[in-house]
């Protein structure tokens, strides 16, 4: 079996004389100009929508490229050194015909048809020449297993220009968007930006939406691959924390897509505004953000700043809510830390129920007569000023921060 295989693979085109071999070669090269002449005219006429790109001298490249494809196969097969299964496609031209496909946005598919309509042709001719001068039936399919193996280099080269077209042509596009995104998150524009986002926006395709939401990202991983966020959101993957601009958020369907799409992710996407006011958006993302990894907002989950504007509003300016908490909370500075606790979440209770002991009682879980106790206490540190109405908001307010921080209890529900 090990020898039948080896005499095969000896190659029935190398049994043939070399003077054949030679003269078929010769045949053969005085007639790849016209050969390459009659392929380009039958691709013409099939495929017209395909463009035609002239040389400096005006001759089409692909003319150009035909016959060098011929001539290249010819010499590879005619020489001495021959080997089966070792026919290789020239670089070059064929690899410019894969990068202009992609460059113009077509696919691979016309041109890959229009080379098996060359190597058909061609065959043909090389089988009249080989009739021509006798050559055996087996070197002959012999050469057309060879003439598909040479196809199959061609469509190599071709792809491997289409993926270098693709590769530059989202480099570039990722270079626009982040341009865009640069002029879109910009703390404080110089004049109207509209314009200036418009150009930006039209160079990538993107339609400059009304209203945007910018989200800022937490890695799942250090190498996290980038979320399919969808098409139409932009998305810069260069930040240590990844941002994306999400156009018209409240879209059908939008809020779906990326909830799918940020499924292990954690983050914040900021509240929708005008276009122009991206970056307000992006402020209270990173707010957000930095709120998560102190442990105030839930991690783990791309939450949307809408619904978190009582914490966002409340622990965002920390230095002022504490400030403003030691003067309004300075009547309990006397008290132990427990009996402080209490009475504070007594007091938070009746600002937020307006109600008397038992509402406030059902609120805390504990006796009404203990209720009272308290709002006695309460009144006796605080005096009139606990029916000031502004007061009672400032009180309001700093109580609500500290629970949001868990320095108090929440209300209880038994």
């Amino acid at each position: 079996m090990t020898a039948s295989r080896t005499l095969t693979a000896r190659s029935a085109w190398h049994d043939v004389p070399r003077h054949q071999v030679r003269r078929f070669a010769e045949i053969a090269m005085a007639d790849a100009p016209a050969l390459a002449g009659e392929i380009m005219s039958e691709i013409q006429r099939e495929y017209p929508h395909l463009p035609v790109v002239l040389d400096d001298s005006g001759e089409p490249l692909a003319l150009l490229g035909i016959r060098r494809a011929i001539e290249d196969f010819v010499q590879h097969v005619s020489h001495a050194d021959y080997a089966v299964g070792r026919v290789t496609a020239p670089p070059g031209v064929f690899q410019d015909f894969g990068r202009g496909e992609g460059l113009n946005g077509r696919s691979l598919d016309a041109l890959q048809a229009t080379y098996r309509m060359g190597v058909r042709l061609a065959w043909r001719r090389f089988a009249e020449i080989g009739q021509q001068i006798d050559l055996p039936p087996p070197a002959m399919y012999e050469l057309v297993d060879a003439g598909y193996e040479y196809l199959d280099g061609l469509v190599d080269q071709s792809v491997r220009g289409y993926a270098e077209a693709a590769a530059r042509q989202a480099g570039e596009r990722l270079r626009l968007q982040r341009r865009l995104m640069e002029l879109l998150l910009v703390e404080n524009h110089r004049g109207d930006p509209a314009d200036a986002l418009a150009e930006r926006a039209a160079r990538i395709g993107w339609p400059l939406p009304a209203k945007v939401a910018v989200g800022v990202l937490l890695r799942p991983a250090r190498e996290a691959v980038a979320p399919a966020v969808g098409q139409g959101v932009l998305l810069d993957m260069e930040y240590e924390q990844p941002r994306m601009v999400v156009p018209e958020p409240a879209a059908a369907g939008r809020p779906e897509l990326l909830h799918r799409a940020l499924t292990g992710w954690s983050g914040a996407i900021g509240p929708p505004v005008p276009v122009c006011d991206a970056a307000k958006s992006l402020r209270w993302a990173e707010a957000a953000v930095r709120l998560m990894r102190r442990g105030l907002l839930p991690a783990g989950e791309v939450l949307h700043c809408t619904e978190h504007t009582e914490a966002l509003v409340l622990l965002q300016p920390e230095e002022l809510i504490e400030d403003l908490a030691r003067r309004c909370l300075a009547p309990l500075a006397d008290c132990g830390s427990a009996h402080g606790r209490r009475l504070a979440e007594t007091l938070l209770a009746w600002l937020e129920t307006r109600g008397g002991a038992p509402e406030v009682a059902a609120r805390l879980g504990v006796h009404p007569q203990t209720v009272r106790y308290r709002l006695r206490q309460i009144r006796e540190m605080w005096g009139d000023a606990i029916d000031d109405p502004d007061r009672r908001f400032e009180l309001e307010l700093v109580l609500r921060a500290q629970r949001l921080r868990g320095d108090l209890g929440g209300p209880r529900t038994t």
